[in-house]
């Protein structure tokens, strides 16, 4: 089935998103066909204020409305720890926990090969010189559990440990409420690997 180019076009848009396929794409632009003008007049202009006015900070790398996020700015977090992650997404998660007071620091990415994406293309420049610069006593590396992750946690891990503070992972394993009979073989192997003493 063809559409009218403008649909179409739409279609395409919404497919260059992550996670949207041909299916979803058609439902979102079919949704689109059926809020009022105004609420699409309303979508639209909320997209365009959003890239006007988010910017990155220029601390952690946090999304923001100022120069400094407010966790940067909030004079209550503990300076001496920094949590690396990879995009500024990981930051809500974590925060969504209440459990994380220190800084963090967003890499904008993993190191992949593959993808031509190496040490120099993330920010572990500006990490490393916040660590030389600050009272930094521990870093906590929170990229994903995945290869791409492992690899850069590998990668900080070799250039931190030079500079004589604490570098930690976060644990991985069993999720809460998950059955051990529906684990696979790798998660089994680091919940064994991380465990802790009771």
């Amino acid at each position: 089935m063809f559409y009218e180019e403008s649909l179409s076009r739409l279609i395409r848009e919404f497919k260059k998103m992550p996670s949207i396929g041909s299916k979803t794409a058609q439902r979102l632009a079919f949704y689109i066909l059926r809020i009022s003008e105004d609420e699409a007049r309303s979508l639209a202009e909320a997209i365009i204020e959003t890239k006007q006015r988010i910017k990155y900070c220029t601390i952690c790398g946090n999304i923001t409305e100022s120069e400094i996020c407010p966790i940067c700015r909030n004079p209550e977090r503990n300076r001496q720890i920094i949590c690396v992650v990879e995009e500024p997404k990981d930051i809500l998660v974590l925060e969504k926990t209440g459990v994380f007071k220190g800084l963090y620091h967003v890499l904008m990415g993993a190191i992949s090969p593959l993808d031509g994406i190496g040490p120099d293309d993330l920010r572990i420049n500006d990490l490393l010189k916040r660590i030389k610069e600050g009272q930094v006593r521990e870093v906590i590396i929170a990229t994903d559990p995945n290869t791409e992750g492992e690899a850069t946690a590998t990668y900080l891990a070799h250039v931190i440990k030079p500079l004589g503070i604490r570098i930690s992972r976060i644990a991985r394993g069993l999720p809460m409420g998950m059955d051990m009979e529906y684990a696979d073989e790798g998660t089994l192997t680091k919940a064994l690997e991380g465990r802790t003493q009771i």
